[in-house]
């Protein structure tokens, strides 16, 4: 056994502080790769809602362009339906 009260005092607390120096660690790089997986998450999530807007975007166009051809058709015919004799 040692006889020096401080270096008892060293090796008692050494073990502790060590482990929780360790412990400290792990939990520091747990929480940063945490942040980073968020981040990515979000800039991933951020890309998608883009992409699906545009797409929902250029469909409604699409869609507005068919309707606006279907509806010049739909005019037209009643125009030539129009001018035909009635009985």
């Amino acid at each position: 056994m040692i006889e020096n009260f401080w270096a008892n005092a060293a090796y008692s607390l050494i073990p502790t502080i060590l482990i929780g120096l360790i412990f400290w660690l792990v939990m520091r790089s747990i929480f940063r790769a945490d942040r980073t997986e968020r981040r990515v998450y979000s800039q991933i999530e951020a890309e998608e809602r883009a992409r699906f807007e545009a797409d929902a975007a250029a469909a409604q166009n699409a869609a507005a362009e068919n309707g606006a051809a279907d509806s010049a058709a739909v005019a037209g015919s009643t125009i030539v339906a129009s001018r035909e004799p009635s009985a």
